[in-house]
Formats: structure tokens, sequence, C-alpha cells
């Protein structure tokens, strides 16, 4: 009984723990409730996934209603793998939780934080499990409204303003998807996305399905911070408190990318989106004006923690890149992207708060000589970075590796000059950090600080460790990737 319910239970565990943390009004108390929350999570996905891997596309009704007139859960390989992913940063971020946000949130805002970030977990989850278009927007809406929460509780004031500018843009992006989905139904009668997709093929052509293909994908482009619609991100991820920064930058804009793929090859179908609407081009575009100008914008950049929110929007360009080729191989590889760079910003800033929490500062002028002084979180910062850049036996070269292979077997050879190149800029705004942290004089008040605590280095080590791992063998998340490619691109020849 419980194995058949787990796909309503990877959204009803969080969803109904989060209240608990407020009630519990002890931090200590909270972040252990948290903890276990999250950890169950982690284990309800590993069940999901090892299914998926096993029997195929799990259908689930909500309340036994038969779709389509029912709400339903559907979880794919694609949808398998974002869950794993999601839930597995969820569980690491949480032991490094404890000291950091004890450090940069007030006494009487924790257990705020705790229920916000299990709303914000279950909202992302939600997103990815269920097959209901209009579920989609409210869990796109939960998230979000949960992330502007998480990103006020920053230590300085500039975080409400953050907040603030996160949503409104986030307001505009829901808007527009909202109209988009109402649009579909006035035209279909129907919110279940297998079931829209059955029935557009007869509407397609009409005006209306044309705007709300065109709302729908400027709202979710919004929500991942497509370039140029990125706007809300640097600041958010500067920000926001650092574990708050991590977690969005591993889960939120990839769960949004996740959506891109199932309303362009789930719902409206390849066909529609890059033959009729020449959804392709205009990704590519957007890809290419992303990856150069954001890492530009980072070569320039003195807070570290901004210089990696615009590598950010640059490797949101790389995951746009794979999937605007429509190809098998393209969408393989977005995927794979998509996941490396979750584990790879993820411990990156992950080291940024051991650094904060030491320093109280993440600027490269504060950082002269700290790697003598905190040298596991800079080893894991220079890791991290090196796989940030593509250095090989990491996962950012196995991600580089099938994009540049899927752009040239497209005939694309410019943009694989354009992925080296934007190497070669990563390569410059870590070495500046590389530079500041190991070859510069130490200030003299750096000689008070001292390294992280093991609760807090532990989970940066671990990111590390899978980063490295999958740069030595990648086996399992490309057959994972490959069948999620497969199984998107077949529904959209259906």
């Amino acid at each position: 009984m419980l194995l058949a319910n787990l796909p309503a239970l990877q959204v009803v565990i969080p969803l109904v723990s989060a209240p608990l943390c407020l009630l519990l009004r002890n931090p200590r108390h909270a972040w252990a409730w948290a903890t276990l929350v999250s950890t169950m999570v982690l284990a309800v996905a590993v069940m999901l996934a090892q299914r998926v891997y096993a029997e195929g596309t799990i259908s689930y009704a909500i309340g036994a209603w038969a779709t389509p007139w029912g709400i339903e859960y559907r979880i794919d390989m694609a949808g398998a793998l974002m869950i794993l992913l999601i839930a597995a940063i969820g569980a690491v971020i949480m032991p490094y939780a404890r000291r950091s946000i004890r450090h940069e949130i007030a006494r009487k805002h924790i257990t705020l934080f705790y229920t916000s970030y299990l709303l914000c977990l279950t909202g992302l989850l939600g997103i990815v499990v269920t097959g209901d278009a209009f579920n989609l927007f409210v869990f796109l809406e939960i998230s979000s409204l949960s992330s502007y929460v998480l990103i006020s509780l920053g230590s300085t004031r500039r975080a409400l303003t953050a907040a603030f500018q996160y949503l409104v843009m986030g307001t505009i992006g829901a808007t527009f998807i909202l109209i988009g989905v109402g649009l579909l139904y006035m035209m279909t009668g129907t919110l279940n996305m297998t079931d829209l997709a059955q029935r557009l093929p007869e509407v397609t052509d009409t005006r209306t399905i044309r705007v709300a293909f065109a709302f729908v994908t400027v709202g979710v482009s919004i929500k991942l911070a497509l370039f140029p619609l990125h706007i809300w991100l640097p600041n958010a991820y500067t920000f926001a408190p650092s574990v708050v920064s991590a977690f969005m930058a591993a889960t939120a804009t990839k769960a949004g990318v996740y959506v891109l793929l199932r309303l362009f090859f789930t719902v409206f179908g390849s066909e529609f989106s890059f033959t009729a609407m020449h959804v392709g081009e205009i990704l590519m575009l957007l890809a290419f004006a992303a990856i150069l100008v954001a890492s530009l914008v980072a070569v320039f950049e003195n807070n570290v923690k901004r210089m990696l929110a615009y590598s950010s929007v640059a490797q949101i360009g790389y995951t746009i890149l794979g999937i605007s080729l429509a190809s098998t191989a393209g969408v393989t590889a977005g995927i794979i992207y998509l996941v490396n760079h979750a584990l790879i910003k993820g411990a990156l800033f992950l080291a940024l708060g051991c650094v904060f929490l030491r320093l109280g500062s993440v600027t490269l002028k504060d950082m002269h000589g700290l790697a003598r002084h905190m040298p596991w979180t800079m080893a894991a910062f220079v890791a991290g970075g090196l796989s940030l850049i593509g250095m090989p036996l990491t996962a950012g070269f196995i991600s580089k590796w099938y994009l540049v292979s899927a752009v040239l077997a497209a005939g694309y050879w410019p943009l694989a000059v354009l992925v080296l190149v934007s190497s070669l800029l990563a390569l410059i705004y870590i070495w500046r950090v590389v530079e500041a942290a190991y070859f510069n004089v130490p200030g003299a008040a750096m000689h008070k600080v001292k390294e992280a605590p093991a609760s807090m280095l532990i989970p940066v080590w671990l990111l590390i460790g899978v980063n490295l791992y999958v740069g030595i063998d990648a086996s399992l998340i490309f057959s994972m990737a490959q069948q999620a490619a497969d199984t998107l691109i077949g529904q959209a020849l259906q």
C-alpha cells in the first residue's frame, strides 16, 4: 500500500511537515525535523527512481479519480531524475544549514526559514511529479512564494530589495503562465498534460494556441532566468543566506528548465514547438547571448557570490543550447548539463557559505591569503571551479563533452567554439578567486580566521566527491539522461 502511494507521499510529506517547524519554535528542534523530513523525501525519491528505471512511467490518480477528469501525478525518467536531484540536494544541505543559518539569520526567524524551505521543497517536487497544467502553476507559485521569503531572510537590507525584485519578476512570469494555461483550457477543455497533447493537434493552427505557447514560454523563461529575463537572479543569489543561494542555484532554475522540456516535448510536441513556432532558433540565439554576456560580466565581478550568480546565467544558457537542438543527443546533453551543474554550483555556493561564516565577507579583497587558514574550504572551491571550467575527470568536462558532441552532430561548429571560449572565460574568473586566496598576502585580521566546522565541510566535499565520481564514471547519469531524452522525444513523436 505504501509503495503504491509513493508519488503522493513525495509531495505530501514535506507539505504537511512544514507547519510543524513553526510550532516547534526551538531552532534546534526545527532543524532536526527538517533534516529528518528531507531524508525521508530522498528515500521516497530513490524508490521512485528505481521503479521508473525498472518498470517505466508511473501514473498515479489522486483520489482514485480517473484521468483526465481527476488530477494525475505522472513520473517518467525525466521526472524521476529531477526529483532525485532536488531531494538529494535538499538532504545534503540540511546538515550544513544548522551552523550557517544560526550565523546568518536572526534566531526569531530560524523556524520560519525551515518552514519556508520545506514549502519550497514541496513546490519543486510538485512541479516535477504533476501531470496537470494548472497544478503545475500552483506548485510553481508555492516554490516561488517560499523562495521570496527565503531570500528576504538574508543578513543585509539588500536581501529585501532582492526578494522584492524577484517577487515582481516572478509575478509577471506567473501571470504569463496562467494566461497561457487558461487559453489552452479554453481551446481543449482539459488540463491534463497527456490529454492536452492528444487534443492540441486539432487546434494548433489557431492563433489562440500560438499565443498560449508564447505566454507559457515567456513565463517559464522568467522563472528559469533565461537571458535576458534573468535580472532577478544575480541579486537573489548574492544577498540570500548562503544555504538558500546553494539550494536555489542547484534546484529552482533546474525545475524551470524541466517545465520548459515538458511543455515543448510532452504538451505541444516538438513538431509544433520547433518547426511551426521556430522556438529552437530563438532559444539558440538567447543561449548564445547568455553564455557570452554572462561569462564576460562574471569576469569583472569582485563579489564572488555575484560572480557565481552570473556564471549560473551562463550555465543555464548551456542547458538551453542543448535543448534548442531538439535532437535526442541535444536533449540528453542538456539534461546531463542540468544535473551536473546543480552538483557543481551547489558545492561552490556551500563553500562560499563556509567562507562567509568565518570571514563575514565573500569579496575578493577580503579573501587575500584565505587558503592558508581555510585549506579544506578553498580546496573544495578549486575542485568545484575546475569542474565549472570543464577540466577532464570532472562532471563539468562530461557535460561539455556531450554538449559539444551534440552541437557538432547538428552541424553548428561555431557554437562548439563558443563553448570552448566561454570555458576560457570561466578559467579567468575562477583564477581570480584562486589568486586572491592562494597567492596574495593576507590582511592583518586574517590570523583570526580558522577552518569551517566539519558539519559544513562534509556536505561540501560530498558534492565535490560526486562531481569527481561522475567525471570518472558517467555511465549511470548518461543512461538515465538518455532514457529521459528518448521518453521526451518519443512523446513528441506520438
